[in-house]
């Protein structure tokens, strides 16, 4: 065969294996995919073919491997059954129509039911909440349990890493879980290890991305859960990584970049449905099963003060069928009578969210939106500003958390009885790719916390307004834009 025809066999080749390509992702990329993430693979395919195929295969699939996800339904259905057996929830007459379908929602997708006698405190000081952790770890007796998205011995948590270490000395069993790839591309990340193997703590990786050990999940479904519960008595969970607040990054230490972040401190029943998503990612990593420690709900101090909290803990990710932080975050602001207030630092909502949003604001009901000035991730922030001129001229208010500050916080607070803080994101990321965790709290004097917290935000930051945003130049719009596109690549 002369070169003219071996070149025009190639090029017939790639020819029929582009339109290939293309008919087989027409077919198979609209199933089971929201028509926004299908559009944006399908785009991507018909523009790059072969490499976008590719990226498919490694980043398309949204749900992890047949035995995780049965393992999941397993755990649910277990931590179901106990549940069920309770009933912690003695104003549950006092409870809006509405809200009592949420709490069942929830209950049926994530297995946990709502529990009274809790209380809760906020904690917006970054060393103060792993000072607060530190405390509670020394008063140990019989476990701690820790997980975090990400962990690092360095500075900051050194005191952390010394009551671990009395703990086990004293006879406590302290388990950890720390998100794999993400604690392993931090500084000392080796260093960080040898020392939790030294002090004696039992600890996992979540999610390893280890293909040649058969960990073959696609490698950016993370677990991005907070979670310290000690004893089953005392809990901790919010947004707060077990870090320095620069995240010892070169990077955000040369720009002067802090994280702001809030923690809640719970006593009560609720911190079973805390130490339950811990065992519950426990035995997937380790395949110990450990549900015999668990302290049951009833065994734990009911608080009977007029300040007692109601509490719900809501585990979500790829290892459920349904996306049960969206839809408890949609229909909490669909239930909502006054305001809605929400703290984001990644906001990329889908459409659902964007619908229920401006709704809230069409309904009469004050919305407000705290995000920070700058960003420390490009694409992600240029993505959520692409969502700032629909938002405003709906009336949301946005306000922006001032430099050099990332406001890490996640929570959320409908009308003046209820709230949300945890681990998740308002984004696509935190609805489709990442575990999380999130605690519903009904109850005035939390939400009076709440509201002090995000007075702090709108005292020190400033409101952006559509006038400054309509002036925002073309060339960062078409950055918006396309990061937005990018966005639903999920």
């Amino acid at each position: 065969m002369d070169g003219a025809a071996t070149s025009n066999l190639i090029w017939t080749t790639l020819a029929l294996a582009d339109f290939a390509i293309k008919v087989a992702a027409l077919i198979i990329l609209p199933r089971d995919r929201k028509p926004t993430a299908a559009m944006a693979w399908l785009l991507t395919i018909f523009l790059i073919p072969f490499l976008g195929i590719f990226l498919f295969f490694v980043f398309g699939g949204t749900k992890l491997p047949k035995k995780r996800m049965q393992q999941q339904a397993e755990t649910t259905a277990l931590i179901t059954e106990r549940g069920s057996a309770l009933e912690l929830t003695p104003l549950r007459d006092q409870w809006a129509p509405w809200f009592s379908l949420v709490e069942r929602q929830n209950r049926l997708l994530g297995g946990i039911p709502m529990v009274g006698g809790n209380t809760a405190t906020l904690i917006g000081d970054y060393e103060g909440s792993i000072a607060a952790m530190t405390e509670a770890i020394a008063g140990a007796k019989t476990f701690v349990h820790v997980e975090f998205f990400i962990v690092s011995w360095d500075a900051t948590t050194t005191a952390f890493f010394a009551a671990m270490e009395a703990a086990v000395a004293r006879g406590v069993t302290v388990r950890v879980l720390a998100d794999h790839l993400s604690s392993r591309k931090m500084a000392h990340a080796k260093e960080t290890f040898a020392e939790l193997t030294r002090i004696g703590v039992a600890w996992a990786y979540m999610l390893p991305v280890r293909p040649f050990r058969g960990d073959r999940q696609r490698p950016d479904l993370r677990n991005h859960r907070k979670i310290v519960v000690v004893d089953g008595r005392v809990g901790f969970m919010g947004s707060q990584n077990l870090i320095d607040r620069s995240y010892n990054s070169k990077k955000n230490i040369s720009r002067g970049l802090k994280w702001q972040e809030l923690v809640s401190r719970v006593e009560g029943p609720a911190v079973t449905g805390m130490n339950a998503v811990f065992l519950s990612d426990w035995l997937a990593e380790t395949g110990e099963d450990l549900w015999a420690e668990n302290v049951p709900a009833d065994q734990v101090a009911f608080d009977t003060s007029a300040a007692a909290l109601e509490c719900q803990v809501i585990p979500s990710g790829p290892g459920f069928p349904q996306e049960n932080n969206l839809r408890m975050f949609l229909a909490m602001i669909y239930g909502a009578q006054e305001r809605v207030i929400i703290t984001s630092p990644y906001f990329v909502p889908d459409e659902a969210m964007v619908y229920a949003i401006t709704s809230a604001c069409q309904r009469g009901l004050d919305v407000q939106l705290f995000v920070s000035e700058i960003g420390d991730q490009g694409p992600v922030w240029h993505a959520q500003r692409s969502y700032y001129d629909v938002l405003l001229k709906a009336g949301v208010r946005i306000f922006l958390y001032p430099a050099p500050y990332i406001l890490h916080a996640k929570h959320l607070s409908i009308d003046d009885e209820f709230a949300v803080i945890g681990s998740s994101n308002m984004d696509i990321r935190s609805f489709n790719l990442n575990f999380e965790v999130v605690l519903l709290v009904r109850g005035e004097t939390f939400v009076r916390q709440m509201r002090a917290v995000e007075e702090g935000y709108r005292s020190a930051g400033r409101q952006l307004t559509s006038a400054e945003w309509d002036a925002e130049p073309g060339k960062s719009r078409f950055l918006d834009g396309l990061a937005r596109l990018t966005s639903a690549l999920e």
